[in-house]
């Protein structure tokens, strides 16, 4: 395995020490891809020991240490709590007028969005948290359309300004809360601080990687990332290859073992290039947007995989070892223990 790969997954808690909870996998990542539940739960669940998903939903709904939003490039991601108030300040900014422009595509007037977020705000401090479906149900009475994308565009344009998250799990579903009311009011925060912060935090979970591995894993243009980096300098290393790491991270863990890794996995999504993992089975795994689930052996994609009901179904690219076989066979028992509890 080459070295920056394991030094990558060193970072990415894929190899060395695991975690002992969903929030220090979250520390240590600083924001998991969450679009998809189980794929967020299931990340957690691959640098963590002794953790289940009822503790990911325990952490959102009771402790309020972890929650879901949209940050960095304009998808959902789950983040601590306490780092939410600084992302949202520095990677939401570029989002703004893309936002404004697909709700005119979905039909709404800049004066029919700003109503529905309004409303937003409103019906979430009387009566919040409130699910997805009960938003819908209440904005359709107020007369506001939202068919097609129009209702995750408006919930993104409250999110984006700073209002609301998602908080609590009810049943199945996750709701929304005011962000005031479900974390307290927050202080502003100082945007060259936070790029400076985002870097440090980024190579920590990422490193070693480039200014430009984390312009396109934050959504945010170069000459920002450029600033946060130049800004933390003297906590970084350059090194011959001509990327970045954070200064005194521990020396890269042994080869790890063979895991199966969930749907929009944040190893895919940490940098420019996905090569080094997928090769060229990389059209097997990400296709049209999705990132299908796959099964890594020695830091290499070998298999897709699936839950055919409660049980893991694998399909490899290739031959598998009887070794790697049966080591995948026993996490496949730890997806399926950790799903259940």
């Amino acid at each position: 395995m080459p070295g920056t790969l394991a030094e990558r997954l060193t970072s990415q808690l894929l190899a060395g020490p695991p975690a002992t909870s969903a929030v220090d996998v979250a520390e240590r990542l600083l924001a998991i891809q969450a679009q998809d539940p189980r794929g967020a739960r299931l990340a957690v669940r691959a640098r963590s020991e002794g953790v289940g998903a009822s503790d990911v939903d325990r952490a959102l709904t009771d402790e309020r240490t972890l929650l879901i939003t949209t940050l960095n490039r304009g998808t959902l991601h789950m983040v601590r709590s306490e780092d939410y108030p600084w992302l949202q300040a520095v990677t939401t900014p570029p989002l703004v007028q893309w936002n404004a422009r697909r709700l005119e595509q979905e039909g709404l007037s800049p004066a029919d969005s700003e109503r529905a977020v309004t409303l937003l705000e409103r019906w979430l401090g009387e009566d919040g948290p409130l699910t997805r479906p009960q938003l819908r149900e209440r904005l359709t009475a107020a007369g506001i359309r939202i068919q097609g994308q129009a209702l995750p565009h408006v919930v993104m344009a409250a999110s984006l300004r700073g209002l609301i998250v998602r908080g609590p799990m009810v049943g199945k579903q996750h709701a929304f809360a005011l962000v005031r009311n479900w974390l307290g009011e927050q202080r502003p925060v100082d945007r060259d601080t936070a790029r400076a912060e985002l870097a440090r935090r980024y190579l920590a979970g990422h490193g070693p990687a480039s200014d430009r591995d984390l312009a396109r894993w934050s959504g945010l243009p170069l000459r920002d990332v450029r600033a946060g980096l130049e800004a933390s300098a003297r906590e970084l290393v350059q090194r011959d290859d001509g990327l970045l790491d954070l200064a005194g991270k521990p020396t890269a863990a042994d080869v790890p073992e063979p895991r199966l890794l969930g749907s929009f996995e944040p190893v895919l999504l940490g940098w420019t290039s996905r090569d080094d993992i997928l090769g060229e089975n990389e059209g097997a795994i990400v296709r049209g947007g999705l990132f299908r689930p796959f099964a890594m052996v020695r830091g290499r994609g070998v298999a897709t995989w699936r839950l055919n009901g409660n049980s893991v179904e694998l399909e490899p690219f290739e031959p598998i070892s009887r070794a790697d076989m049966a080591a995948l066979r026993r996490d496949a028992g730890g997806v399926e223990r950790f799903l259940s509890t």
